[in-house]
C-alpha cells in the first residue's frame, strides 16, 4: 500500500460547493470509479454521513490508494472486496469526512500544550487568581523553566475570573521576581508580565503605546501594570520567547497536529504564521513527517514581503501535506478582551476608559487600503481578522478600493475571519464582494454571558456570529475555534451554533441557530471550499480523499442538548487510522 505521504495531492475534477440542503434517504445504487479492482479497505456498518446533498448517506464506502473508489449499498461496495481487502466494521458509530479548521494555529496549539494550563472551568480549573498563580508557580518548577529560563502560562480569562479582572505584575511577581513570568489572556490578544520580564522586554514608564497596542498603566497613568494588549503584547511575548532548536520546534509542530487530529480534524491552519513557524512546517513535509494536512497564511501585518509567499510552497497544490495559502492580516482585537474596534461603545468599558470607548483598529484607513490593494495587485488571497464590526467597515472599504483598482475576480475568495459584530448591511456587502465569512460561533458557549453583561450588551449580543442570517442569503460560510483560544474541538462547536448554549444555559441569539447539517457542512465542505479544496475533501465522494471521522454517535439523531457530549472515537487520514480515543 503507498503511503499516503508518498502522493501528490492534486486537484481531481468536481463541481463547485452546493449551496442547498440536499436530499434525504439512503442510496439505492453504488457510486464508484470504472477501475474494479479491490478495494484496500471498505467502511460499513455504522451510519455514514456524506455530506454530499446527491447522495447523503451510504451504507459502505471503498478506499483504495488513500482515495474513495466506491460507496453505495453495503452488498454493492462489498463486490469489491478481494483476498487481501481490510473490512472495518464501523459497529454501530457514524463516519463523517474529516473535520476541516476554518481558522486556527496549529503550531501555538503545541505550544499551549507545553506551557502552564490557565484556562478556567470546564476545560480546566483556573477561576480566580490565587489559582492563576498557583499554577504558574507549580509550572515555574517544570523541567521545562529550568532548561528555558521563562515561565509561559497560557489561556486566563479575566471573565470567567472570579474577580473579573487581570492579574497584575505585582502578583506574578509572587511566582518569580528572578524569572520572567507571562501569562496570556485565551484570546491570545492580552498578556501580563511580572517586574522581570517587563524589564526584559524593555517596557517603561517611558515606553509608548505601539501603533494598534496598549501598555496598560497603574494609577499614576505612567507605571506599566504588566497588562499589555494587542501589538504591545506579541512584541514583548516575541522578546521573551526562548531560542529553540530546529528539533524543538518540529516537535511543538507535531504536538499540536496531533491534538487537532484527537479532535477529528484532517486539515487544519497556521492562521496567522510568522517565518520560524513556516520553516517548520517546511522541515516536516520534506521529511514527510505531517500528521495532517496544513495550510498556512504568512502575517502580513508587521511586512509586505512575508516568509515563503514567493517559493513553490506557495500553492494550491499541497505537497507532502503543506502549503502555503496566502496572506493574513488583522484588523482589529478580541471582543472578549475588549480591544475589539465596534462601531458603538462598549457596554461596559475596560477599567480606565471613557464611556465612549469602542477599542481601537490595527491599522489607520490608508494603510489597511494599501495592504488590500497589495494583495489584489500580487494576486494572494488573503484572511482578515475583524472582530468588531467598525473593523469590518474597515475591511469592506478596502476591499471596495481594490476591487475599483483592480477589478472583481469571482475566484478569489477571501476571508473575513470572526465576523463576530457584522452587521446585516455588512453582509449584503460581503456578499456582493464575494467575501467568504468564517464564523467563531464558540463564543456562543465560551463568552456568550460574557457579551451579553458586559461587552455588548444584550441586543447586541444576540446576534453575535449571525451564522442564520448569512445562511438565509444562501452565503456558505465554514465555523472555527481559533485554537490555542479555545480547544480545537468541532464538536464543541457544533453544539454551540446549534444550540447557541452560553456557560449559564441562556439561549444567545436563537435566531441565529443553525441546523445541524448545516453546521456540519461548514466544518467539511464549507470549510473546504474556503481554501481550495472542495474537489479534493470535505465530502464523501468518488475520487476524493479518504478523510474521515468516526463518533461514537449520529449527529443528526441524537438530542440537540446531547451534541457537545459526542466523541471522536478515530481519525483516518487517506485511509490511515491517525488517532484512536483509548476508550468507547
Amino acid at each position: 500500500m503507498m503511503n499516503r505521504r508518498q502522493m501528490m495531492i492534486a486537484p481531481i475534477a468536481g463541481g463547485m460547493i452546493a449551496t442547498t440542503f440536499g436530499r434525504t434517504g439512503l442510496l439505492a445504487s453504488v457510486h464508484q470509479t470504472g477501475d474494479q479492482d479491490p478495494a484496500e479497505i471498505i467502511f460499513l456498518g455504522g451510519d455514514i454521513i456524506t455530506i454530499d446533498d446527491h447522495r447523503p448517506k451510504a451504507e459502505a464506502v471503498a478506499v483504495t490508494g488513500g482515495r474513495i473508489i466506491a460507496l453505495g449499498s453495503a452488498d454493492e461496495v462489498l463486490k469489491r472486496k478481494g483476498a487481501r481487502t481490510r473490512v472495518m466494521d464501523l459497529a454501530g458509530r457514524t463516519m463523517l469526512p474529516g473535520f476541516i479548521d476554518g481558522h486556527g494555529h496549529c503550531f501555538a496549539v503545541g505550544f499551549q500544550a507545553s506551557s502552564a494550563n490557565l484556562l478556567p472551568p470546564q476545560d480546566y480549573t483556573v477561576s480566580n487568581i490565587p489559582a492563576l498563580v498557583a499554577e504558574l508557580k507549580k509550572w515555574a518548577t517544570s523541567e521545562i523553566v529550568k532548561r528555558y529560563k521563562v515561565v509561559f502560562g497560557f489561556g486566563y480569562d479575566d471573565a470567567q475570573l472570579e474577580e473579573q479582572r487581570h492579574p497584575t505584575r505585582h502578583e506574578l511577581d509572587e511566582v518569580s521576581k528572578e524569572l520572567p513570568v507571562v501569562a496570556i489572556h485565551q484570546s491570545g490578544h492580552l498578556c501580563v508580565m511580572n517586574s522581570r520580564a517587563l524589564e526584559l522586554a524593555g517596557i517603561t514608564a517611558e515606553s509608548v503605546d505601539p501603533p494598534g497596542g496598549v501598555i496598560v498603566r497603574e494609577k499614576d497613568s505612567k507605571t506599566p501594570n504588566g497588562v499589555l494588549e494587542e501589538t504591545a503584547s506579541m512584541a514583548a511575548e516575541m522578546k521573551l520567547l526562548p531560542k529553540l532548536a530546529d528539533a524543538e520546534l518540529d516537535a511543538l509542530g507535531i504536538r499540536g497536529m496531533e491534538l487537532y487530529a484527537a479532535n477529528g480534524f484532517t486539515m487544519v491552519q497556521e492562521g496567522r504564521s510568522l517565518a520560524s513557524i513556516d520553516k517548520t512546517w517546511m522541515r516536516l513535509a520534506d521529511a514527510r513527517k505531517m500528521v495532517v494536512d496544513l495550510v498556512s497564511y504568512p502575517d502580513l501585518v508587521a511586512t509586505d514581503e512575508p516568509f515563503g509567499i514567493d517559493t513553490p510552497w506557495h500553492s494550491r497544490t499541497l505537497k507532502n501535506g503543506y502549503r502555503i495559502g496566502g496572506v493574513k492580516l488583522s484588523f482589529d482585537g478580541s471582543p472578549q478582551g475588549k480591544t475589539a474596534y465596534l462601531s458603538h461603545p462598549y457596554f461596559i468599558p475596560p477599567h480606565g476608559q471613557e464611556a465612549n470607548y469602542k477599542g481601537y483598529s490595527t491599522f489607520p484607513d490608508e494603510e489597511a487600503n494599501r495592504k488590500i490593494a497589495l494583495c489584489y495587485k500580487k494576486g494572494w488571497q488573503f484572511q482578515i481578522h475583524c472582530n468588531g464590526d467598525a473593523a469590518s467597515d474597515q475591511m469592506l472599504s478596502a476591499v471596495k478600493d481594490a476591487q475599483a483598482k483592480f477589478g472583481k475576480d469571482p475566484a478569489r475568495r477571501d476571508v473575513m475571519v470572526h465576523c463576530q459584530t457584522v452587521r446585516e448591511d455588512q453582509l449584503d456587502t460581503m456578499q456582493e464582494l464575494g467575501i467568504f465569512p468564517s464564523f467563531f460561533g464558540m463564543h456562543c458557549y465560551y463568552w456568550g454571558d460574557w457579551h451579553r453583561d458586559s461587552v455588548l450588551g444584550a441586543e447586541r449580543a444576540e446576534r453575535i456570529s449571525p451564522a442564520r442570517s448569512a445562511l438565509r442569503r444562501g452565503m456558505p460560510f465554514s465555523q472555527h475555534h481559533d485554537a490555542p483560544v479555545a480547544y480545537p474541538s468541532a464538536i464543541r462547536i457544533l453544539s454551540s451554533v446549534v444550540t447557541r448554549r452560553t456557560r449559564s444555559n441562556d439561549i444567545l441569539g436563537a435566531t441565529q441557530c443553525i441546523p445541524v447539517d448545516v453546521a456540519l457542512k461548514s466544518l467539511t465542505l464549507w470549510a473546504a471550499y474556503q481554501q481550495f479544496e472542495e474537489q479534493n475533501r470535505g465530502s464523501i465522494e468518488v475520487g476524493k480523499m479518504a478523510d474521515f471521522v468516526i463518533l461514537d454517535r449520529n449527529p443528526l439523531k441524537v438530542p440537540l442538548l446531547e451534541l457537545a457530549d459526542l466523541k471522536v472515537v478515530e481519525t483516518i487520514k487517506e485511509g490511515q487510522s491517525i488517532y484512536k480515543a483509548t476508550s468507547p
